[in-house]
C-alpha cells in the first residue's frame, strides 16, 4: 500500500481480488441456499409451476439490467437451434427435475447430487470435444461417485421409488447442465452473459407456469407464505445473483478455481438443511461427504483447463 498525500491507496490488484473474493462467497451461498428455497418453495407450489414462476420474478430484473447495459436480448444469428436447447436442456427441464426431486428428497443429498455436475463436464468433453480422460480424473470420478453411492445408501435404507425417482432426476439435471456448458464452449462463446440467460429465463418460466396451470392445477389461494418466500428468494437471490455473480466470475478467473463452488456449496446446503429443515446429518455422513468432495476436486484439480 502506498500513501498519497496523507491517504491510504489500495493497489488496484488488490480492490479486484477483494471484489472477485466477495462474488465468489456470494455464489456460494446464493447456490448453497438454493435448495433449501426450492424445498420451501415446493412444500404447498407444485414442482412444474414453482420452477416456472422463480424464472417469472427473475426474468424482470434480468431484462432491465440487460437494457440498462445495452446487451441484446436476442442471441446471434445463426444460434437460435442453441438459444432453444438452452431453454430447454439448461433452464425448463433440469429446474422442473430438481422441482420434483425436493418433494421426496432431502435438500442437502439433491446439493451433493448436482455437485457432480463437474465429473459430467468432463465425460461430456470427452465424448464432444474428444478431450481425453486422465487416469487422475478417472480415479477421482470413481471415489466421487462410490461416495456418493455410500451417501444415499447411508440416507436412505428404506428409500421408496419416488425417492429413487427423485435421485435419478436430479442426476439427470446435473447431466444436463454438464452437457450445456460443454456445448456453450463449443457454441455460446459470442453471447454475452445477459444474452445467454435473459429471453431463456423468461420464456422457461411463462412456459413452465403456463403448463403447470394445466397439469397440476394449481390456485393462488392455496400458496403459503413459506412457498411465496421460497419462491421469491431463488428468484431474486438464487436466480438473479447467483446467476450474474458466477457468469461475471466465469470470464475473470481461473475456471477450476471456480468450479470448486460445487464442492463448497454442499457443504453450506447441509448446514443450512440440518439447522433449518431439520434433516439428518450424522458422523457417517458427513465423513462420505467428505470423501466424495475430495475425489470431486481431486478430478478438477487434473482437468486440463487449469
Amino acid at each position: 500500500m502506498k500513501k498519497s498525500s496523507g491517504k491510504l491507496v489500495v493497489p488496484a490488484i488488490k480492490k479486484q481480488n477483494l471484489i472477485y473474493f466477495i462474488l465468489y462467497a456470494i455464489v456460494c451461498v446464493c447456490w448453497g441456499t438454493t435448495w433449501i428455497g426450492i424445498k420451501y418453495a415446493t412444500l404447498s407450489i407444485p414442482p412444474l409451476t414453482a420452477s416456472g414462476m422463480r424464472f417469472v420474478i427473475a426474468f424482470p430484473f434480468f431484462y432491465l439490467i440487460a437494457i440498462s447495459k445495452k446487451e441484446p436480448i436476442l442471441y446471434p444469428k445463426g444460434k437460435m437451434k442453441f438459444f432453444w436447447f438452452i431453454t430447454m436442456f439448461y433452464f425448463s427441464l433440469p429446474y422442473f427435475l430438481i422441482g420434483y426431486a425436493s418433494t421426496h428428497v432431502s435438500s442437502g443429498l439433491i446439493s451433493l447430487l448436482f455437485s457432480t455436475m463437474p465429473v459430467f463436464i468432463i465425460i461430456f468433453s470427452a465424448i464432444f470435444n474428444k478431450e481425453k480422460c486422465n487416469k487422475q480424473q478417472i480415479l477421482g470420478i470413481f471415489i466421487g461417485f462410490s461416495s456418493l453411492l455410500l451417501i444415499i445408501i447411508n440416507q436412505g435404507m428404506d428409500i421408496d421409488f419416488n425417492n429413487y425417482t427423485g435421485i435419478i432426476f436430479v442426476a439427470g439435471a446435473a447431466a444436463l447442465h454438464g452437457l450445456c456448458y460443454v456445448l456453450t464452449r463449443k457454441h455460446g462463446q459470442n453471447v454475452s452473459v445477459l444474452t445467454f440467460n435473459t429471453l431463456p429465463i423468461g420464456l422457461a418460466g411463462i412456459g413452465m407456469t403456463t403448463l403447470g396451470y394445466f397439469v397440476e392445477g394449481w390456485s393462488v389461494s392455496d400458496f403459503s407464505l413459506q412457498s411465496i418466500f421460497g419462491l421469491f428468494y431463488l428468484g431474486l437471490v438464487a436466480s438473479v445473483g447467483g446467476f450474474l455473480a458466477y457468469f461475471y466470475l466465469l470470464k475473470r478467473i481461473n475456471p477450476t478455481i471456480l468450479s470448486y463452488v460445487f464442492v463448497i456449496f454442499p457443504v453450506v446446503a447441509i448446514y443450512i438443511g440440518s439447522t433449518f429443515a431439520g434433516e439428518s446429518v450424522n458422523s457417517t455422513f458427513m465423513m462420505l461427504v467428505l470423501l466424495m468432495l475430495i475425489g470431486i476436486s481431486y478430478t478438477k484439480y487434473h482437468t486440463s483447463d487449469k
